[in-house]
């Protein structure tokens, strides 16, 4: 993403800064001080902060690039239950928005503050979002099975006594889909007799195998979530969602090849969620007065020294959203032909 476009989200990018590293540093002490006394009480604290970050990120997709997502169910017993226990959700893996649309999901079944998933190991190096993911018991894998098969086990054996219903998200496919990935799954399942998928790639069940079978006495469900994009709208993406080109999208339990849900119970959409509009606006008032007050303290705002400073401290706040930009976006080559399969579809 260009350094231009990043610099037009500088407000957000502050105001997720400011409070994404003050998330990490209560984190951090509670980590150390409350966690050793009482790991509920720990869940606790730490779930009420982490939601916070999260909530800008739902403010961005509700309020800012106004992304629609919508649901449909054939089990209307079963969307009675989601956010009120355990379970397993088994999402496919389109685009690097993925993690974004399952925290919207769980925003709107109030289990936003459980949401947690299994990811690449990569990832909980970054800055803020990776620090906080870690504290937050998100799951790290290195997506090789000699390496993660303890540690997945282990992981899995310690939401044992979670204190509220959580949402454990499994990408079970392992990787996002693209037109040469998809090639190689169908060349893949071909060789090996099985059926040969059109839409999404083979899945690695070894670690969807494990958690089933360490969290089968105390997780009752498993959701098979399927995440569709209608006819002729563009790949929703972190990049789209920050330059505010809103993408359309479905989680569902099937979705059909001419973007029609006959037979399925359609979800009431409550809305962009109040909540997330609250907590980004009282963020970025308090951020706000911080800065000013800071700038006040410092005499920042009267000399060239200080000015400096502050146009390097921006210049940083860009830097890292470029930075983190590149980290979750598709290639070019992918991107473009993402895009393509969409518009034939």
């Amino acid at each position: 993403m260009e350094a231009t476009k990043t610099a037009s989200c500088l407000p957000f990018g502050i105001v997720f800064i400011c409070i994404g590293i003050l998330v990490n540093l209560i984190q951090a002490t509670c980590f150390l001080i409350v966690r050793p006394l009482s790991k509920t009480l720990f869940r606790r604290i730490n779930g009420a902060v982490a939601e916070i970050l999260w909530l800008h990120i739902i403010w961005l997709m509700d309020w800012w690039s106004g992304i629609k997502v919508q649901l449909y169910t054939d089990d209307a017993d079963t969307y009675r239950l989601m956010g009120k226990e355990h379970a397993i959700l088994m999402p496919n893996h389109i685009c690097d928005a993925d993690i974004l649309l399952v925290w919207l999901l769980a925003q709107r079944f109030n289990c936003l503050r459980s949401a947690l998933m299994v990811v690449k190991k990569s990832s909980k190096y970054l800055p803020i979002y990776g620090w906080a993911s870690w504290f937050f018991e998100f799951i790290f894998l290195d997506r090789s099975w000699e390496k993660d098969e303890q540690h997945l086990k282990s992981s899995l054996e310690g939401l044992k006594d979670f204190y509220r219903p959580f949402w454990l998200t499994m990408f079970v496919e392992g990787t996002r889909m693209t037109v040469d990935k998809l090639l190689a799954a169908q060349e893949f399942a071909a060789s090996r007799g099985l059926p040969v998928p059109k839409n999404v790639l083979v899945p690695r069940t070894k670690g969807f195998v494990a958690a089933v079978k360490h969290m089968r006495s105390f997780v009752p469900a498993v959701y098979d979530v399927t995440l569709a994009v209608p006819k002729g709208q563009a790949i929703p993406s972190l990049v789209r969602i920050f330059e505010r080109q809103p993408s359309e999208d479905a989680m569902l339990e099937e979705f059909r090849a001419k973007g029609t849900f006959g037979g399925k119970l359609e979800i009431p959409d409550g809305g962009p969620s109040l909540k997330s509009l609250l907590v980004y606006i009282t963020c970025l008032c308090l951020c706000c007065v911080g800065m000013y007050k800071f700038c006040q303290a410092f005499s920042l705002l009267s000399t060239w020294k200080g000015n400096a400073i502050l146009a390097g401290g921006l210049a940083m706040v860009v830097a890292f959203g470029d930075i983190f930009f590149e980290y979750t976006k598709l290639p070019k080559r992918a991107l473009i032909a993402a895009a393509a399969k969409a518009n034939m579809n």
